[in-house]
């Protein structure tokens, strides 16, 4: 799992990440989580089908979803086809669908229905990698985790907190960088920081409260 090789960080860095802790916290004190959901099973649906998809996107087609199904034992009665048919708008609806059936199965037959409180029986369900997994442990358990999408991969390369180099290696920075307890609201933080403020297109660095004074020198160019 991402996170358990050491990542080293010089002092400079450390204040950096402090500050911008601190620009985040003035900014979004507080942080709703931005898919609707019930429950774990609910979110574990939610943030698989935002693979690729917008959560606004997402939020709009779940009340359909799970009008139908909201349980895995409920959702294992569905024909794939018919989970496909209300998740097309979300894109990928073919794997999505047959993950989201394989997955409810799963739960029925192994764990009683429950999503597991546990990373290596999260990532072994179909459709859900590490991101996912992460944002389970996180938003639905309260486990420290720092899930990393490409928003989060971006702005660390952005502000100079990571290399850029991968996602793992963004996260396994990121974790070095800020204190545990954080990292569960923190990459929610940094989630609303990108859409309002920091976008991947149509982004003025002078303008952004972040960037403006931690931005990397080849956003200025």
């Amino acid at each position: 799992m991402p996170g358990k090789k050491t990542t080293r960080i010089t002092k400079a860095k450390r204040e950096k990440a402090a500050q911008i802790a601190a620009i985040l916290d003035e900014l979004y004190p507080e942080v709703p989580i931005p898919l609707s959901h019930s429950d774990p099973y609910t979110l574990l649906v939610a943030v698989l089908l935002s693979a690729q998809c917008t959560d606004e996107r997402v939020n709009k087609i779940t009340p359909h979803l799970f009008a139908l199904a909201h349980t895995p034992e409920e959702m294992s009665a569905q024909d794939v086809s018919t989970i496909e048919d209300i998740i097309r708008p979300c894109g990928l609806a073919p794997r999505k669908a047959k993950a989201i059936s394989e997955l409810s199965k799963i739960l029925l037959e192994k764990y009683n229905g429950q999503v597991p409180e546990d990373w290596e029986a999260l990532e072994s369900l179909p459709g859900v990698g590490h991101k996912t997994a992460s944002v389970v442990m996180s938003q639905a358990f309260g486990r420290p985790a720092f899930p990393v999408d490409t928003h989060i991969h971006r702005l660390a390369w952005r502000w100079g907190l990571s290399n850029g180099k991968n996602v793992e290696q963004t996260e396994r920075d990121l974790k070095a960088l800020f204190p545990e307890e954080s990292w569960n609201k923190l990459h929610l933080q940094i989630i609303y920081f990108g859409r309002e403020y920091c976008p991947a297109r149509g982004h003025d660095p002078h303008k952004c409260p972040i960037c403006s004074k931690f931005g990397r020198k080849e956003l200025f160019i």
